[in-house]
């Protein structure tokens, strides 16, 4: 049992150390890791109550406070599996949430779901299928305010995590992640950035996603160092308060999507920083999903003045079905960045420099493996190894590598899994050992011999000075037979509907160009920042993604696939 790596807060918390959250008006909440133990064994007892045995899976969906420190480290008391869940959020249809909940239940079928008292309800209903757990309500408070004795901890079983894809690209899966894959991406980790417990990691990731779920709150926690925690929506309203913790409050590690470091350039103004000193801040990962040189360049920008080092941005890979961390940049070596041409970023093709500044793509390495024992391979549509600098499949094997995907039978799902290799679904390259990451392969067309990616053409509307603060995402698809790019902007219509129209149309001719504006949140997002792609696919096709505002002129063959409702085209596969 001394091998897991989340039985050391348990068994020996430094009462020094510990987790802070932040209560979204300006304060912080200190948790020390002895109190939050105390709350995990009273946790703990009340699902052995339940009837919680090793093997069992406990759902915890309470959002990100200390009740799901507690549910995470009570259920691995027990010998339990944890399976972290997105409450339902503000905004989220309650019909539609019902229905992605019984999914989960179905995939996960767990014994107990822990979520607190005003989302029991929720839980309750979508629980009347053929799986009905019980549903236990939790308080930080009431886990406080009991006493309970430290239990006889059990030996963890075989699968120690369930944890749910981004569903970027469709339906999220339940990925069972066993306990040597769990360990094995934690210590990893932890040699990658030189973690100790004397650095303190601080993370607006949301709990219930990998990156933040393992990079940002199980690793630190493990190592015993202190933390600062985020919600989502309120480094969304405040992001310098998540800089003052690297800043002002001693933080030197932490992981970001894009978008997040996107945000703070954004939101953030130059004089807002003045009196941080940036200059111990070791490591910030970046992934989740393609990186864009120039965010890297801004984030870095903005807070050089104030002793950021660009060589702390780590560019990364990493997914759900390999736990979470796959490859990452060096520590203090400054992002490398490729200009290929893009007409050479197609499976099966050689990757070119360019030579032609109308072609010429900038690409971000995603580094090497992390993990010790890991290896990337890039294999061709029949799933043949293609030679270095082939465009092609990114399969990834290793000890972090999950077992399945968890379904309705005792065994996980093999899916795309082949003992402990994955193939990703995501298109890449190896050049000079480092990985580059080009897209889903779900996410690109075809069109006049060049393989198209949505997150290049995302990239491309990020140069617009016009839609510098609009929130953007590209969608690919074939609508009626022609293929179709769909710019989905929050802005209200206005003259930038054409610039744009006529910049994707010089960069893929004979693609059609359909622009549908809307507000803030018509951009449909994950847990991790990713574009909801097919969710708004699907949502366009029907009429209800926003106001269609530059369509194809009338008589050309994509009009009639801009004007909808639509039938039944098909959206983006995974073709090239």
């Amino acid at each position: 049992m001394t091998g897991h790596p989340l039985l050391g807060p348990l068994t020996d918390p430094d009462p020094r150390r510990g987790i802070r959250f932040y209560d979204g008006l300006g304060g912080w909440e200190f948790h020390p890791y002895p109190a939050l133990a105390r709350a995990a064994f009273v946790l703990a007892h009340r699902l052995r109550e339940e009837g919680v045995a090793p093997g069992d899976v406990v759902v915890a969906a309470t959002g990100s406070g200390p009740e799901f420190v507690a549910a995470v480290l009570g259920a691995t008391a027990v010998g339990a599996a944890f399976a972290p869940y997105a409450p339902p959020s503000l905004f989220e249809d309650r019909e539609d949430h019902r229905r992605r909940t019984e999914r989960m239940l179905l995939a996960v079928r767990p014994s107990v779901v822990v979520t607190r008292p005003e989302w029991a309800d929720t839980f309750r209903a979508a629980g009347g299928g053929s799986h009905r757990p019980r549903v236990l309500t939790v308080t930080v408070e009431e886990l406080s305010a009991e006493t309970g004795g430290r239990p006889v901890l059990r030996p963890p079983a075989d699968r120690a995590l369930v944890q749910f894809t981004s569903g970027s690209s469709g339906p999220a899966k339940a990925v069972a992640v066993s306990a040597e894959a769990l360990s094995a991406n934690i210590r990893s980790v932890r040699r990658w950035l030189r973690m100790g417990a004397e650095d303190a990691t601080a993370s607006w990731l949301p709990f219930h996603h990998d990156m933040g779920l393992i990079g940002c709150l199980l690793t630190p926690v493990s190592t015993g160092g202190d933390l600062w925690v985020m919600r989502p929506e309120d480094f969304l309203r405040s992001p310098v308060e998540w800089l003052r913790c690297f800043g002002s409050r001693g933080a030197r590690l932490t992981a970001s999507a894009p978008f997040g470091l996107r945000h703070v350039t954004r939101r953030v103004p130059g004089e807002a920083l003045d009196g941080m000193d940036f200059a111990d801040w070791r490591a910030v990962i970046v992934g989740a999903e393609r990186i864009a040189p120039e965010v890297l360049k801004e984030f870095a920008g903005l807070l050089a003045p104030h002793g950021f080092a660009s060589r702390a941005l780590l560019p990364a890979y990493g997914l759900a079905e390999a736990t979470l961390a796959v490859t990452g940049s060096p520590l203090d070596e400054e992002p490398r960045e490729l200009i290929a041409d893009r007409d050479s970023l197609a499976v099966g093709r050689r990757v070119r420099p360019a030579d032609d500044a109308d072609r010429a793509v900038s690409l971000v390495a995603c580094g090497r493996p992390v993990v010790a024992g890991s290896r990337v391979l890039i294999t061709d549509r029949l799933g043949r190894p293609l030679p270095g600098g082939h465009v092609g499949e990114i399969v990834v094997s290793g000890p972090s590598v999950a077992a399945g995907y968890a379904g309705s039978g005792e065994e996980p799902e093999r899916g795309g899994f082949s003992g402990r290799q994955v193939r990703t679904g995501d298109s890449g390259f190896l050049h000079d050992g480092d990985l580059y990451v080009l897209g889903r392969l779900g996410d690109s067309l075809k069109c006049r011999g060049t393989t198209v990616f949505a997150e290049d053409l995302e990239a491309c509307l990020a140069g617009l000075p016009s839609l510098r603060t609009a929130g953007a995402a590209v969608l690919l698809g074939v609508a009626h037979g022609v293929d179709t790019a769909v710019a989905v902007i929050e802005r209200r219509p206005g003259p930038w509907a054409g610039e744009l129209t006529d910049l994707l149309r010089r960069r893929v001719p004979g693609l059609d160009v359909v622009v549908v504006a809307g507000p803030r949140g018509t951009v449909l997002r994950t847990s991790s920042a990713k574009p909801r792609r097919r969710a708004m696919w699907d949502a366009y096709l029907v009429g209800r993604l926003g106001t269609v505002c530059a369509p194809d002129p009338p008589g050309h063959p994509g009009a009639a696939a801009a004007a909808g409702p639509h039938r039944a085209p098909a959206p983006a596969s995974r073709h090239t």
